[in-house]
């Protein structure tokens, strides 16, 4: 099968036109390939740039020398190639064995043809050659399938992801990044085997996944593809199509979760706050005497389920925490008013209380039409934040103008006792009775010594 090809105007960087301008001047093909080439044509800035060659590894070493070369994958025919201080992933052609864990292939074999490295390849998308000229070489119509925002395998769905299950996350991902229209085929082909994603690591998982969260197009994706994702989160399951009932919302918590998530910044730390925020609603439904469900306790429930999905995820552990408490403090009342926003500052800190403010202001979109005054009162709110950070105010104990060891010369002992007067001082601060001024806090601290004796 001849190959389409098709000249574009994408001028690589300098290290990648080197590299590849060396390799062909020494006698072999070398391409830049897969997601580089896809981004290029969608108009983005490739992360990084991944080369195949005809080169062995070997051949490869013999080009650029040992100074330049680094063996990072060389059973699998990868090297690291160093070329003006950039490192480039290099990899020869090659021809997949069988696939006997749904992952990794249990030999590779080495070919001198593009054409055949191209077939093993998971997507058409991802499977275009770049050479340094602008020269896109495409065998399996990917350049149309991009035009089209369409995302199909390189040849039969049903092989390609019994090979690899992690491919079916990527299509996912694919399609919630870029908007891409998945398949019939294809798609039919990711329910049929989804039960095959248990058979990956948490950490595969929780990658694709994390990405996916934070594309433009998760929400249909997550909603389309829900039975995929309970696959590996089954807690999702009881959220789907449970009414709340409650004059606050006009959505089941599901469909809730997934308007909100288009309201969030697209970081993992708070859309995946978003996506937990109420998956504790259904444990905790209660049906008032009015008719009306309430949920009582479930930011405390929804942190817990949190916290225990994260950590089967294994997902980082400052992700994790950030996220729970999030998810935990959700319901908590940003009052706009300047106290309240020294409280709130004093107990989470500036950036987490700015989290919060975007996880709220989420949450409060997604509800009816009687929830907006509710955003009124968060930006009343942050114009304070905004005014207790410029103007330095104290909020914190490092802020005050005493420390422990000025507290301690005025006879306080270490300890319980120490920290109690400590944390007194700095409410009567935040609550504007008390000054932050070094000798009035002294004065003040010693009527609380005395007090307590």
């Amino acid at each position: 099968m001849s190959a389409e090809m098709i000249r574009v105007d994408h001028k690589l960087p300098d290290p990648i036109e080197t590299l590849l301008s060396t390799l062909r001047e020494s006698g072999y093909e070398a391409y830049v390939i897969g997601g580089a080439v896809r981004d290029l044509l969608l108009g983005k800035h490739p992360d990084d740039y991944d080369v195949a060659t005809s080169a062995l590894p070997e051949e490869v070493l013999a080009v650029f020398g040992e100074k330049s070369v680094h063996p990072t994958g060389i059973s699998h025919g990868t090297v690291t190639v160093v070329v003006g201080g950039v490192p480039v992933e290099v990899t020869t052609f090659r021809v997949d064995g069988d696939y006997m864990d749904s992952r990794h292939p249990e030999n590779v074999n080495f070919t001198r043809s593009l054409e055949k490295d191209i077939k093993r390849r998971d997507f058409t998308v991802n499977a275009l050659a770049l050479s340094e000229d602008g020269t896109i070489l495409d065998y399996c119509g990917g350049v149309d399938d991009l035009k089209s925002r369409r995302l199909r395998t390189v040849g039969d769905p049903k092989e390609r992801f019994h090979e690899d299950a992690l491919r079916i996350l990527r299509a996912l991902r694919f399609a919630s990044e870029h908007g891409f229209a998945i398949e019939e085929e294809t798609s039919r082909e990711i329910f049929a085997q989804k039960a095959s994603l248990r058979a990956l690591s948490a950490e595969r998982v929780w990658k694709e996944f994390s990405k996916l969260i934070c594309g433009t197009y998760c929400a249909p994706i997550l909603r389309k593809y829900f039975d995929v994702f309970n696959v590996f989160i089954p807690e999702l399951g009881p959220m789907k199509g449970f009414e709340q009932h409650n004059p606050h919302h006009i959505f089941d918590v599901w469909e809730h979760t997934l308007a909100a998530m288009t309201y969030v910044p697209a970081t993992v730390v708070l859309r995946a706050s978003i996506l937990f925020h109420d998956i504790g609603k259904p444990p905790c439904f209660e049906m008032g005497e009015d008719g009306v469900r309430h949920f009582r306790g479930h930011p405390k429930v929804s942190a817990a389920m949190a916290d225990s999905i994260l950590q089967r995820l294994k997902v980082d552990t400052d992700t994790r925490e950030t996220v729970v408490l999030l998810v935990k403090a959700h319901d908590v009342p940003l009052d706009p008013i300047l106290k309240n926003v020294r409280r709130r500052l004093a107990q989470y800190g500036e950036e987490k209380v700015r989290l919060l403010l975007e996880v709220k202001r989420a949450d409060i979109s997604a509800h009816s039409l009687k929830s907006a005054y509710r955003l009124e009162e968060l930006a009343k709110f942050e114009v304070l934040l905004d005014q207790a950070i410029e103007e330095q105010m104290c909020f914190s104990f490092s802020s005050m103008e005493i420390n422990g060891k000025d507290l301690i010369d005025l006879g306080i002992p270490t300890g319980t006792l120490l920290g109690s007067i400590k944390k007194q001082l700095l409410n009567e601060i935040i609550d504007g009775t008390l000054q932050n001024d070094r000798n009035a806090l002294l004065v003040r601290a010693s009527e609380i010594w005395k007090e307590r004796q």
